[in-house]
């Protein structure tokens, strides 16, 4: 079952059940894939699975920064809110790798990319989104790269 059939079967249930906060987070999901449908609509393609774990990770990435930003104003109603939103996000994400697993996917994108310098950093990131788009915090493996190949 791939990403869009998955969505809509949870926003049926959700209608079903009356669970008004995962209604309202999987539309705003909804909504983010149709914009890109759109943007696409040019090349004459729509999103794909790994176009929609990208999307996702991004969203998350987006709450996570605004429930930080909730707490330091002393909204913590916002904060919980937005954190709600995460935990149903991160419901279609695939699980994040453990720590020894991210350095081997590190290691493996520099051996298969021929990287050898810091000026390959670029080959090695591009490799690591496509095949691990929303399992890795891309923030943390940047430097994790760098030291690597500097």
């Amino acid at each position: 079952m791939d990403m869009r059939e998955r969505l809509n079967k949870r926003l049926k249930e959700a209608m079903r059940d009356r669970d008004q906060r995962q209604v309202g987070t999987l539309r705003l999901i909804n909504a983010a894939l149709k914009d890109q449908d759109i943007a696409l609509r040019g090349e004459g393609r729509t999103v794909g699975d790994a176009e929609a774990l990208a999307i996702l990770a991004k969203m998350v990435k987006q709450r996570q920064e605004s429930a930080r930003a909730y707490e330091e104003a002393g909204r913590l109603e916002l904060a919980e809110q937005e954190r709600a939103e995460i935990g149903i996000i991160e419901g279609f994400l695939p699980r994040k790798l453990s720590e020894a697993e991210v350095e081997a996917a590190v290691d493996k994108a520099i051996e298969e990319t021929g990287a050898t310098s810091v000026r390959d950093m670029g080959k090695v990131m591009g490799a690591l989104k496509g095949r691990y788009a929303g399992q890795i915090d891309f923030g943390k493996v940047g430097p994790m790269v760098k030291a690597r190949l500097g």
